[in-house]
């Protein structure tokens, strides 16, 4: 037992913490612009969802690079490589979860856990990514 508490307290570092809370912060601030946009301002699905999409990736940007990864990026050009590396990732990972789930939804497994497979294996890659590509200090 003891064992376990050790690795838990190897992995739940309080960057890791912090970067599973503004995860659900990004989530709801993507399902909320989606249903502000898509329910109150009447606008088109696919409208709705690219610009929520849009949001949460710029506000899990401004989190991951402040508040969890705390970014030492001073200089315009080193926050723009940054952001590009952040944005590189993220699509890397789409790409990824795209073609997993073509794999992973022939198996004989209900989609839904298919998908929530794929959510998980994008977490941990994207917080891999954007702590050792994306934000990575110079120390």
């Amino acid at each position: 037992m003891e064992k376990i508490r050790n690795i838990i307290k190897k992995i739940l570092t309080k960057e890791v913490i912090l970067y599973i809370v503004f995860g659900i912060f990004t989530t709801i601030v993507n399902l909320g612009s989606f249903y502000l946009l898509n329910s109150i301002f009447n606008l088109n699905e696919n409208i709705s969802n690219f610009i929520a999409i849009l949001l949460a990736v710029l506000f899990a940007y401004i989190t991951n690079k402040d508040l969890v990864f705390h970014s030492e990026a001073k200089t315009f050009n080193e926050r723009f490589i940054q952001f590009l590396k952040f944005m590189l990732g993220r699509a890397f990972t789409m790409v990824i979860e795209f073609v997993g789930g073509i794999g992973l939804f022939l198996l004989p497994i209900p989609n839904v856990i298919s998908k929530a497979i794929l959510t998980v294996v994008v977490i941990i890659l994207n917080f891999f990514i954007s702590k050792f590509f994306a934000f990575k200090n110079k120390k």
